[in-house]
């Protein structure tokens, strides 16, 4: 396995890499490059190019992650709420290995980041597509006197705040959609999965898993149910480090789970509803056994509430809803 990763450090550079060097990179025959190549990228999911003449390469470049990087962006208040960061290259999920971390006693301020997932997970048990160094796979383990119910308003509050994150960080035309996805123009951009566990009154401990696609290949995505897009085409090809987005999303996260922690959901309400995707239009609204069916709820998306509920004006009046999933009414 540490001989998979290093082949794949030596080649995220994009750069074309000869046989003998990387022989001598990794004290092995000549002969024996080839083989270890092949497994290396079989094991990674990683397309390899090979040219006569020039050596071997990945047809693009890798910005892998890499702990003192993001520590080093990260100021002074941010590094003091990061109890840990562990980092993967392989993991089955980010949020599952910290809700086990959690119930074994990892501090509040834990953070776990994995180049792939082998499991990951998105809302309502959907797979969560997590290929190899190319997306953001990212959970923060949070630990609270509140009561698991009192956590409810947690989603929103950081779903506010990826999105600022990332229209701070170029992006435009960032839409919300209740109660957790991150649209660009229709298409989902990132995602959060919220688990919380606890006593019923109180502590509790909450993992936030954030996963945004970055720079994806469409054959990568293929499995994807749904249309979506990536950071660098919302970006128009600007670049942008990996890991310091990974840092500003640590840092934003952390203060805001502290604020949520004071203040509940309220100083997150405005922000949330500037980026609101289905404001004011004819949605469904979709219960878990509804989901992938044509029945639901229709009304029109009137905002949230102040407790993070949606508010649909429908036949029968405003009424508010806990839990669902959102559509466009055809």
């Amino acid at each position: 396995m540490e001989r998979h990763l290093a082949l794949i450090r030596l080649l995220a550079d994009g750069q074309f890499h000869s046989g003998e060097a990387i022989a001598r990179h990794l004290g092995i025959s000549r002969v024996a490059v080839w083989k270890a190549l092949r497994k290396s990228a079989e094991h990674y999911g990683l397309a390899l190019e090979s040219v006569r003449g020039r050596g071997y390469r990945l047809p693009a470049s890798l910005e892998l992650l890499d702990t003192e990087r993001i520590l080093a962006s990260l100021s002074l208040a941010g590094r003091a709420g990061l109890a840990c960061l562990e980092i993967h290259d392989q993991i089955d999920s980010t949020n599952a290995f910290l809700m086990r971390e959690a119930a074994a006693g990892a501090p509040s301020g834990t953070a776990c980041l994995a180049e792939r997932q082998s499991a990951g997970r998105g809302r309502r048990g959907r797979v969560w597509v997590s290929p190899f160094g190319v997306n953001l796979y990212l959970s923060l383990l949070w630990r609270t006197p509140l009561a698991p119910s009192a956590l409810g308003g947690a989603s929103l509050a950081a779903g506010a705040v990826v999105a600022n994150v990332l229209r701070t960080a170029g992006a435009r035309d960032l839409a919300l959609k209740w109660p957790n996805d991150l649209l660009w123009h229709g298409r989902k951009l990132a995602g959060l999965l919220l688990e919380v566990a606890g006593e019923s009154q109180g502590p509790s401990h909450l993992v936030v898993g954030v996963g945004i696609n970055l720079r994806m290949d469409p054959a990568q995505g293929s499995d994807i149910d749904q249309p979506w897009t990536d950071l660098h085409q919302v970006l128009d090809g600007r670049p942008l480090s990996r890991n310091e987005l990974v840092a500003r999303l640590l840092e934003a996260l952390l203060a805001a789970l502290e604020t949520f922690g004071r203040e509940g959901l309220e100083p997150f309400l405005d922000q949330w509803r500037r980026f609101d995707a289905f404001l004011g239009q004819p949605v469904r609204l979709l219960s878990g056994a509804e989901t992938g069916t044509h029945r639901g709820i229709e009304g029109i998306h009137a905002g949230i509430a102040s407790d993070g509920s949606l508010q649909l004006e429908t036949a029968d009046g405003l009424r508010r809803f806990q839990a669902g999933e959102v559509s466009l009414r055809p």
